[in-house]
C-alpha cells in the first residue's frame, strides 16, 4: 500500500497451544510487516470464555518468543476492551444495521431442529428482526438480556476481496443474522476483530481461509461503520502428510513448544513453516534476513500446503550439521544434558573443563544428531560408568570364538596403555597390526574394543571416540569387559565339559 505505514496483527484465541497453522500464519504476518517496516502487534482474543484455557497466554508469548517474532506492540486483550465493543455494537442498532435479540438457547435449539427435519440447512429465523417497540418492551418487562445481531442483506451479493483469490461473491440470501454481542456483554469475534482492526490501523488481515465463510459479514460490518476495507489474505490452509485432510494432533501435530522440547532449532522450523505455502525458486534454506527480504504476501499459493515431519527433520539436521557452529551446537545441547543428569553446571561456563569435554563429544555426534535431544541417548556413555550392563555375549561378534576375542582384548588393553591416545591414526594402525597377528578380521577386534567402551555396538568412529573417551576411562573400561569375557569363556567350557 504506498504511502501507507503497514500494520498487521497476529490475533490468537488462548484455547491451548499455538500450533503449526497459528505459527505460519504469525510468520507469514511477522515476515511483511518487517519486509515493509511496518508493525507488528499482537493481540489476544479472548471474549469466549468458554473455551479460555489456563495457561494458553504464556504459552504463545513464550512460543513467538522462541521462533523470534517479537512484536512492537501488545499484548493487547479484548477483554479488556469490552466497553469498546458495546458502544459500538449499540451504535449499529442506533443507525439500524444491528438489533437486539431476546431468542433464548433453547427456542434456537428448536428452531434449527425444525429446520433440520425439513430439509433445510439450519440457522436463526431473524424471528426478533422486525420486532416493534411494544414487543422489545415486553421482552424487557421480563428481564430477558438481548444478544445483539447484525442485520444481513436479504437480497443481492456481498462480495469479499482477496489477495490471494481476488473478489469472492456471496448471496446474501444464505447468509445468516449473526450474533455480535452475547447477552454476557462479550462481543463475538465478527464484532471484535473488526472493531480493533480499525482503530488498531491495521492495513492487512492475515488469518485462515477457514473465515472466508464470515468474510461477507464482516465486510458488511465495517461497511455499516463507514470504515475503508483492510486488504484480506486468507491463508491456505495445512493438509496432513498424505494430504488427506487438515494437520490435527491425531496426525502427530504438536504445539510449538513441543518442537522446542523434543530439540528442534527455531531457525529451522521457521524456514520450513515458511515454505508451507510460499517459495523462491528452487532455494529451500533461508536465513532470517533474506526471509525477511524475499517474502512477500501476494506470492503465497492459495492451495493447501502440505505438511512433512521427515522434512522437516531433515531440514533440522541440516541447520544442526551445516548451519551453526560447533560451539554454539554445544551450547544448545547442555541443557538436554543437563536436565538427564549427565554433566553438571560447570559445564555450562565455556571456560571449564567440563564444557571442553562436552564440545569433544558434540563434535563426534553432530553428523548423526537430527535434534537436539537425540543427544542424551547417543552420548550417555561418555559422562557415566553405567556400560558394563551390557550382555557378555555383546562382546562376541558372529562366527568368532570368545576365547580369540578374550585374547584380543588382553593385547589391546596391553597396546592402549603405551599409546598415544591424540594419534588416532596411530591407535588404529596398532590394532589393525594386532588383529592380523592372533587372526581376527579387523572388525573382529574393533566391535569388542567398541562394545567395551561404549556398551553398545554402534557409535561415532572407533578411535575418535577413544580420544575423546581418554585413557584412564578407556583402560578402566577395557577392564570391566576382559573380566565379563572371562567368566563368560570360563562359563561356556564348563557348560561344554
Amino acid at each position: 500500500m504506498t504511502g501507507t505505514r503497514v500494520r498487521v496483527r497476529f490475533a490468537p484465541s488462548p484455547t491451548g497451544d499455538l500450533h503449526v497453522g497459528g505459527a505460519r500464519s504469525a510468520l507469514f504476518t511477522w515476515l511483511f510487516a518487517r519486509h515493509h517496516g511496518g508493525d507488528f502487534i499482537l493481540r489476544i482474543e479472548d471474549t469466549d470464555r468458554r473455551r479460555y484455557v489456563e495457561g494458553s497466554v504464556e504459552g504463545i508469548v513464550e512460543s513467538l518468543k522462541w521462533l523470534g517474532l517479537e512484536w512492537d506492540e501488545g499484548p493487547i486483550f479484548q477483554s479488556q476492551r469490552l466497553e469498546i465493543y458495546r458502544e459500538h455494537a449499540e451504535r449499529l442498532v442506533a443507525q439500524g444495521d444491528a438489533y437486539p435479540c431476546y431468542c433464548t438457547p433453547e427456542r434456537l435449539e428448536q428452531v434449527r431442529a425444525e429446520q433440520r427435519a425439513r430439509g433445510e440447512p439450519p440457522g436463526y429465523d431473524r424471528r426478533c428482526r422486525n420486532l416493534t417497540p411494544d414487543e422489545r418492551a415486553e421482552f424487557e418487562a421480563q428481564g430477558i438480556t438481548p444478544a445483539i445481531r447484525f442485520k444481513m442483506p436479504e437480497a443481492g451479493t456481498t462480495v469479499v476481496p482477496d489477495l490471494l483469490r481476488g473478489n469472492i461473491t456471496f448471496e446474501n440470501r444464505l447468509l445468516e443474522d449473526a450474533v455480535i454481542l452475547k447477552s454476557d456483554g462479550f462481543p463475538t469475534y465478527h464484532l471484535a476483530a473488526m472493531v480493533d482492526d480499525h482503530l488498531m490501523g491495521i492495513t492487512h488481515v492475515t488469518r485462515g481461509e477457514e473465515w472466508l465463510p464470515s468474510a461477507p459479514l464482516h465486510v458488511r460490518i465495517i461497511q455499516a461503520f463507514g470504515w475503508d476495507l483492510p486488504t484480506f489474505v486468507h491463508l491456505p490452509v495445512i493438509l496432513r502428510p498424505d494430504g488427506k485432510g487438515k494437520l490435527s494432533k491425531r496426525d502427530g501435530a504438536v504445539g510449538v513448544l513441543e518442537y522446542q522440547r523434543a530439540g528442534y532449532l527455531p531457525e529451522a522450523v521457521v524456514n520450513y513453516l515458511a515454505l508451507l505455502g510460499w517459495s523462491y525458486g528452487d532455494q529451500e534454506i533461508f536465513t532470517r534476513e533474506e526471509l525477511i527480504q524475499l517474502f512477500d504476501l501476494k506470492e503465497i499459493n492459495p492451495s493447501p500446503a502440505r505438511f512433512s515431519f521427515d522434512k522437516l527433520a531433515w531440514m533440522n539436521q541440516y541447520y544442526i550439521n551445516h548451519i551453526i557452529s560447533l560451539e554454539d551446537l554445544t551450547v544448545r545441547c547442555i541443557p538436554y544434558l543437563r536436565e538427564a543428569g549427565l554433566v553438571p553446571a560447570a559445564a555450562e561456563d565455556p571456560t571449564t573443563p567440563e564444557h571442553a569435554y562436552v564440545r569433544s563429544v558434540v563434535a563426534l555426534l553432530k553428523d548423526r544428531l537430527k535434534t537436539l535431544a537425540e543427544v542424551v541417548e547417543l552420548t550417555s556413555f561418555f559422562f557415566t560408568e553405567g556400560t558394563e550392563e551390557y550382555p557378555a555375549d555383546l562382546l562376541v561378534p558372529r562366527k568368532t570364538e570368545p576365547a580369540s576375542v578374550l585374547e584380543g582384548l588382553d593385547r589391546t588393553r596391553e597396546i592402549l596403555a603405551d599409546a598415544d591416545f591424540e594419534d588416532e591414526a596411530g591407535m588404529e594402525a596398532a590394532l589393525r597390526a594386532l588383529a592380523d597377528e592372533i587372526g581376527l578380521k579387523a572388525g573382529q577386534l574393533f566391535m569388542p574394543i567398541r562394545v567395551a567402551a561404549t556398551g553398545r555396538t554402534v557409535s561415532p568412529g572407533l578411535f575418535e571416540t577413544l580420544r575423546v573417551l581418554g585413557k584412564e576411562r578407556t583402560l578402566a573400561r577395557l577392564d570391566v569387559a576382559r573380566d565379563k569375557l572371562r567368566a563368560y569363556v570360563t562359563e561356556q567350557s564348563s557348560a561344554a565339559s
